[in-house]
């Protein structure tokens, strides 16, 4: 029997209600009139002025919407009209418009509470996507630090350079700077799953290229396409939780999500100094090792399930149109798409275009860019300044401080004890001190709005500066080590906070757009460390340790006042923003 449609009572009434056949497992209502006899609702639909375009890109021309043979078309049919279909989009916006106005689409919602909602997903449920996803940041953070380890073996095997050997280390930053860029919006349109079992897939396949690789050459472009697949683990998972926490929920699991980015960089060498130490294994089995881990991980990813609402939402629209016949029945997302190729093109140019349009993306994307590349600048000094100043080994950059008990004398192992132990104190300082940071959200969101957010990055806005300082004015003989390892303390601390503030903030502020505002700061974070290692050495021989940190601190000094704008006038600049005014203002 054909769904039945129920006029509404009142010519003012926006709200429509529709009974499936009995033979339907989906039944739909609305929550603004019970009609009598109405079983319990599933999904709330509603008419074109009454859904919620909160999600929805303002670039994109909402008055052509696809036909209803184009609503479920494979994306193989898709491809293949965009090239010889002859009908334009022009005719078809006409055969739209010519249409009765009983064929105005009805759109499906999720009702509230709805537990299919990934937002009203089971708090269990959370922390398991949460873990999953983070574990992914966490194989995509060791494989930068990992690969440093095999240099000395690798560079004999492959009769290469040093240098040669570190431009695959900026091609993987590289790699993960640039290609999120497209993923992440595709995340946004074609869901979150998908993207992350396909990226892993690759991230394991360019371990095997690396340690088969018969020239250096080969482990380059190796390390650039692992960094595009890897990127997944860094730009999506600020998605993927904005996807299923709520904004007061959120700061833990971006917590959690910033250790293991930040922190994780410190672990690769935990297990890739020993590996490098045996000359039985030594740098291709840096690569096996971890291959092996990360196939372990693959095996979790179809206990992931699906986080972005709207993917979820189009399955029961195409569901709901297949067993009632009725095409109008469809999610708001599949005409936000219109055609593939506009989806295309909005998807591959939304992250520019927030980064280059919208200030609080570009303020901070400058900011957390210049951070990350003083960062990858430290890691590449501390072997030599060490060396330099305080007579240790430069050798192998080794392993964590557990080492030093199994080689006490060791000064190669002393000098990463140090490296690798300040940086995970500064990690775990920015991680208790984000959970003051959670209760100061809670106390001022209601008078702050999402500026809340940014208590914390307004010290780590002074605390950056000054342990460039500390570091910097450290870089002397006669001033005892332990200055050195207080200066990376306090720099790793405030760039832990910085990573977490910005993507803590622009999750809050973009919302379903967040995997692509994300994206924005990715490419300025990991350009930074792409270019900056490539002149650590020259510029240090020109300027010296103590006035090339100085320097480094003097613009951080200038990029200091960002966070305290945004704190003060956060709220003017997402007024004059098209995405986060209505993301905010819900």
């Amino acid at each position: 029997m054909p769904p039945s449609l129920i006029t509404p009572a009142s010519s003012v009434q926006t709200f429509w209600t529709a009974r499936l056949p009995a033979d339907s497992d989906v039944e739909l209502d609305v929550e603004v009139k019970r009609l009598p006899d109405v079983d319990e609702v599933d999904l709330v639909v509603k008419r074109l002025p009454d859904v919620d375009e909160s999600n929805i890109d303002p670039r994109l021309d909402l008055s052509v919407r696809p036909s209803e043979e184009e609503l479920d078309e494979g994306l193989s049919r898709q491809l293949s009209n965009i090239i010889y279909r002859q009908t334009s989009r022009t005719e078809d916006s006409e055969k739209q418009s010519s249409k009765s106005p009983q064929e105005e689409p009805l759109y499906v919602e999720f009702k509230e509470n709805d537990p299919r909602n990934p937002v009203n997903y089971s708090r269990r449920k959370k922390w398991v996507i949460t873990w999953i996803a983070c574990t992914s940041t966490m194989l995509s953070s060791t494989t930068v630090s990992s690969y440093n380890m095999g240099f000395s073996s690798m560079t004999r095997d492959l009769n290469a350079t040093v240098f040669q050997a570190t431009i695959g280390l900026s091609l993987f930053t590289l790699g993960f700077g640039v290609i999120p860029m497209i993923t992440a919006s595709f995340s946004e349109e074609f869901g979150r799953r998908p993207l992350y079992i396909v990226s892993m897939l690759g991230f394991l396949l360019m371990y095997v290229m690396v340690a088969e690789a018969n020239n250096i050459h080969t482990v380059q472009i190796a390390r650039f396409l692992q960094g595009a697949f890897g990127s997944t683990g860094a730009t999506m998972v600020g998605g993927t939780v904005a996807d299923i926490w709520g904004p007061e929920d959120r700061g833990l699991p971006m917590s959690f999500f910033t250790l293991v980015a930040v922190g994780a960089n410190g672990l690769g060498p935990v297990f890739a100094g020993w590996i490098e130490h045996n000359p039985n294994l030594e740098w291709k089995w840096i690569q096996w090792v971890q291959m092996i881990i990360c196939g372990v991980f693959i095996l979790l990813l179809p206990f992931m399930g699906e986080t972005r609402s709207s993917i979820i939402l189009t399955k029961m629209a195409r569901d709901l149109r297949k067993k009632t016949g009725d095409k109008r029945y469809r999610a708001r997302v599949e005409d936000e798409r219109g055609s593939l190729l506009s989806l295309i093109w909005v998807s591959c140019t939304r992250p520019f275009y927030l980064l280059f349009t919208e200030p609080i993306v570009g303020s901070f994307s400058l900011w957390i860019g210049f951070a990350w590349g003083v960062l990858f600048v430290m890691v590449e000094s501390i072997a030599s300044v060490f060396q330099d100043l305080h007579g240790f080994n430069i050798g192998q950059v080794g392993t964590v401080f557990l080492t030093v008990v199994s080689v006490p004398k060791s000064p190669i192992y002393v000098a990463s004890s140090l490296t690798h132990f300040n940086r995970s104190i500064g990690c775990f300082l920015g991680f208790f001190a984000n959970l003051y940071q959670e209760q100061l959200y809670k106390l001022h969101f209601p008078r702050r709005g999402v500026e809340a957010r940014l208590y914390l990055a307004c010290v780590a806005g002074v605390l950056f500066p000054v342990g460039m300082l500390i570091y910097a004015w450290s870089c002397f003989p006669w001033v005892h080590w332990i200055a050195l390892a207080i200066g990376i303390t306090i720099f790793t601390w405030s760039t832990y906070i910085i990573y977490l503030s910005v993507f803590s903030y622009l999750a809050d502020c973009y919302g379903p757009f967040a995997s692509s505002a994300l994206a924005g700061q990715s490419l300025a974070r990991n350009l930074g460390g792409t270019v900056f290692p490539l002149f650590t050495h020259q510029m240090y021989e020109a300027l010296t340790y103590k006035w090339a940190n100085f320097l480094f601190a003097c613009i951080a000094i200038l990029l200091a006042p960002i966070p305290f704008v945004l704190f003060f006038y956060g709220p003017e600049i997402r007024k004059r923003s098209k995405f986060s005014k209505k993301v905010t203002s819900k």
